[in-house]
């Protein structure tokens, strides 16, 4: 063999070894949890909020004579499983206790009380409470879900919590989380940012099978619909190239966001679109609640270091 060649089995098994490298980087390499517990502060109040709206119309949402009765609901959940123990009971005071109990684990989480336990807890009580509410949820609910979902993995109780205090007080247990680079940390961020290119790629993706999306209408009918208007917009009817530049900039930022994010190059554009389209979701179309958790959920692309910054020059004026 000629001096400096390397061996094709010497290549492949280099080039094996690297990938490897790289994927338990890329999912496993430790991670601080400023970012995720930025996520897990406005998760937690927006989990009790959730609750706190189902439990003032808990004979509505669970009672006896519910919008949503049980025939209806095995309907829909025949070929899936979607089990909530909320459907063997629906008298008024386990229901009210249910959702007291489960603003009580959200806040928890919210300040970061025994996060390794609560954060379990909401997670629990929120997705009983949705497998039960089938045609009753909405955007919000699910993000929620999913993020709780994630959040239990990690250590976001690490730092600006309660449970930082405790661990420096009477010192490690196993459900105070830590606020040291952990590997749980990385997992749960990357979960979170790909089920958010999941999200937009298949939201992006039955845009693009509308023609309204392609000639530019889309957001000048959703701007006008008067069931979600919450700012006056028609103005905008002057400017209708303006109305498809935004139409069009939205179904691109959609589609192609799992792979616009990734980079560095791009991701402060995607990032910043995120903003500027939840953003307008949250102030003229009337979901404020849903607009602002994607704002959140989205914040698992920023590094926690920069969080770290951010906030802790916030948090000293």
């Amino acid at each position: 063999m000629a001096e400096g060649r390397v061996s094709p089995v010497r290549g492949a098994r280099a080039f094996v070894t690297d990938w490897m490298a790289a994927w338990n980087r890329f999912w496993f390499e430790p991670l601080l949890p400023h970012t995720l517990a930025v996520i897990r502060v406005f998760t937690g109040a927006m989990a009790a909020y959730i609750h706190a709206i189902w439990l003032s119309h808990v004979d509505d949402f669970m009672g006896p004579t519910p919008w949503v009765d049980r025939p209806a609901w095995e309907a829909l959940h025949d070929r899936d499983w979607a089990w909530s123990w909320l459907w063997y009971f629906d008298q008024p005071a386990l229901l009210i206790g249910h959702q007291v109990v489960a603003i009580v684990a959200a806040l928890a989480l919210m300040v970061g009380l025994a996060t390794r336990i609560t954060s379990v807890l909401s997670w629990w009580l929120m997705l009983m409470v949705c497998h039960r509410l089938t045609l009753a949820l909405f955007g919000l609910d699910q993000i929620v879900v999913m993020l709780l979902m994630y959040l239990m993995l990690s250590q976001c109780g690490g730092v600006w919590s309660i449970d930082r205090r405790l661990r420096s007080r009477i010192g490690p247990r196993w459900w105070l989380a830590t606020d040291q680079p952990h590997f749980s940390n990385r997992v749960a961020t990357r979960l979170i940012q790909l089920h958010l290119c999941v999200i937009y790629a298949f939201s992006g993706l039955s845009k693009a099978r509308g023609e309204m999306w392609f000639d530019g209408s889309a957001l000048w009918y959703a701007l006008v619909n008067y069931e979600y208007q919450s700012l006056d917009l028609v103005w905008l009817g002057r400017y209708p190239w303006l109305v498809s530049l935004l139409t069009l900039a939205t179904l691109f930022w959609e589609t192609f966001y799992c792979a616009l994010v990734w980079p560095r190059l791009t991701r402060p554009f995607v990032l910043g679109m995120a903003v500027v389209v939840h953003g307008g979701i949250a102030l003229a179309l009337g979901m404020p609640t849903f607009g602002w958790m994607m704002i959140v959920a989205n914040m698992a692309f920023i590094q926690p270091q920069a969080v770290r910054r951010i906030v802790g020059k916030l948090l000293n004026r």
